[in-house]
């Protein structure tokens, strides 16, 4: 009885991963563009990305209203992906871009594959004054003096539990 379940059982699990498993095609097209990744997915302008795309073994190009159309060249040891750097723009604005690609006479787009933020500043190091200010040095000295009044208290109480 319980090998019959256990048979049922395994039965019923071939036939649910049978139906739910693609179909394979003889003599199928594999040079379809599909899977288009953008890393980061989140950039800065002027940062560069790199695009990676399965189904396009003969390389292709990229274009978005980000950056100019660029070059996907195959990836050695890859089957069948492509690969490409892009620069992101100075003048673009920050919000969600789409990538299209074209590998071998075919055409597919990404909508929203990535997002460009605004570009950072740097130079000062978060800092504008030229100092302390004097509110910066009664607070240092606050905590200062606090430290040394709480430690004093603490000293004074440890000698004097040692004399009994």
């Amino acid at each position: 009885m319980r090998n019959t379940r256990a048979l049922a059982a395994a039965g019923a699990a071939v036939a649910v991963l049978g139906l739910g498993a693609p179909t394979a095609t003889a003599g199928g097209d594999h040079n379809q563009p599909s899977n288009i990744v953008a890393l980061p997915s989140v950039i800065a302008r002027g940062g560069q990305m790199t695009v990676t795309v399965d189904g396009c073994p003969q390389g292709g190009t990229m274009t978005s209203d980000a950056f100019r159309t660029t070059h996907l060249t195959p990836v050695r040891g890859a089957n069948e992906t492509s690969r490409g750097t892009a620069t992101i723009r100075q003048d673009a604005r920050p919000g969600s871009y789409d990538i299209t690609v074209n590998c071998s006479g075919r055409r597919l787009t990404r909508p929203a594959a990535f997002t460009v933020i605004g570009g950072v500043r740097g130079g000062i190091g978060g800092s504008s004054s030229s100092g302390a200010t004097p509110t910066d040095i009664a607070i240092g000295g606050g905590l200062v003096a606090a430290a040394v009044a709480g430690g004093g208290l603490f000293w004074m109480r440890r000698r004097a539990e040692r004399r009994f």
